[in-house]
């Protein structure tokens, strides 16, 4: 049993890979800068946030099982790694092509360090901790989504070019992983040794952990959704630029950085379900007001709304997974990752109806996913 001081110790440089964890959340803002220098149509466009999580469907289930071979501490330290050299490719070979390869390894070294820090933080906490350390690194990764916009639009402003942002996130990347193998050591627990392919699998046979997969599934679909699609809302209804609509993502990710630091103080008093459900009515009406405004101020509200309001679900939905069958943590953790693959799904989709229709059009394809949300918040148990 650890010391609480050796525990402290070893939960720093785990919290701060819930920073690294956020650099994921670049692709909104990168998609529309990417857009606009390579020209191309919102289909071809949302092709970069499908890169990104099209490999939390992949290759979740396989990082679970590589973890229990080789170990949780050296399974991050890949997922850094790899995270380490997508953020350098953009930098030397700014290519359409050059620019999917590195939003791919991205996803992949993202997906491998969601699986891994979740029974990370598992090990070092206490049990009746776990739910408020993963809101804490929830806020952690937060901080990182808010910073991406601002830091990119400063590299395009003061310094020309927007992908500087990815010099920050190369060499932060490659703080996380000294850090990590510096203070904790590389023989650990590897975790349960019977998680396969079919076991995890077979997961899916539970009902309830299929409501909550499609839970993940969706509110990570309406958070890379509003990430990608919240610059082209703003400069079609406003006529602002690039660079200023860029900072309507920041307020979104300010807003669930907030939400999460405020959840995680209520969620310690009032019962995670009755928040869920009102938290779901909020965003729904705030959403729908959002579609409809035309007003620069009533926007930027009811964005700040949404996020606030979709800040803690995410966590919960987690939370609640882990509780349903804590003997098979590790797996249940590979597959609520694997909806993460959400964000590969939906944002297509939005793209080929916003193409067709208009922005508005392919928003409300997130309506439906917050509708889905609000009725899960009634099954949960």
């Amino acid at each position: 049993m650890q010391t609480h001081k050796s525990s402290q110790k070893v939960i720093l440089p785990i919290l701060f890979g819930f920073f690294v964890m956020g650099f994921v959340d670049v692709v909104g803002i990168a998609t529309n800068y990417v857009k606009a220098d390579f020209q191309l149509s919102d289909t071809l466009a949302n092709l970069l946030p499908m890169m990104v999580f099209l490999w939390f469907a992949l290759f979740s289930i396989p990082a679970g099982i590589v973890m229990s071979q080789i170990g949780r501490r050296n399974t991050v330290a890949i997922s850094l790694l790899v995270t380490m050299i997508a953020m350098l490719i953009p930098l030397f070979f700014y290519e359409f092509s050059f620019i999917l390869l590195a939003f791919a390894l991205l996803g992949i070294g993202n997906t491998v360090l969601q699986v891994s820090l979740n029974p990370m933080i598992a090990s070092v906490v206490n049990p009746d901790k776990i739910t408020s350390v993963l809101t804490l690194g929830q806020f952690i990764k937060a901080i990182s989504s808010f910073l991406g916009p601002i830091i990119a639009a400063t590299a395009a402003s003061f310094w020309g070019d927007w992908k500087l942002i990815f010099i920050v996130y190369a060499l932060t990347s490659l703080l996380s992983l000294v850090w990590l193998i510096s203070i904790i050591p590389g023989k650990e627990e590897t975790g349960k040794a019977n998680a396969t392919l079919v076991t995890t699998l077979s997961l899916f046979k539970d009902k309830y952990i299929v409501l909550l997969f499609l839970g993940i599934l969706f509110i990570v679909g309406i958070d890379v959704g509003l990430n990608t699609t919240i610059p082209k809302l703003l400069m079609d209804k406003t006529g602002i630029t690039l660079n200023e609509a860029g900072l309507g993502i920041s307020l979104y990710f300010a807003a669930r950085t907030i939400g999460s630091f405020v959840g995680a103080i209520l969620l310690a008093k009032y019962a995670a379900g009755h928040f869920f459900r009102l938290s779901m009515f909020a965003a729904i009406a705030a959403f729908i007001l959002l579609l409809i405004a035309d007003v620069p101020w009533v926007m930027y509200a009811m964005i700040v709304a949404v996020g606030l309001t979709c800040a803690n679900v995410f966590s919960i939905i987690f939370s609640f997974a882990l509780r349903h069958k804590p003997e098979r943590n590790n797996e249940i953790s590979a597959l609520m990752i694997m909806g993460v693959s959400g964000g590969a799904l939906i944002t297509p989709l939005m793209g080929i109806i916003s193409d067709s229709f208009e922005q508005v059009a392919g928003l409300s394809l997130l309506l439906v996913c917050l509708i889905y949300l609000s009725v899960l918040s009634f099954k949960l148990n």
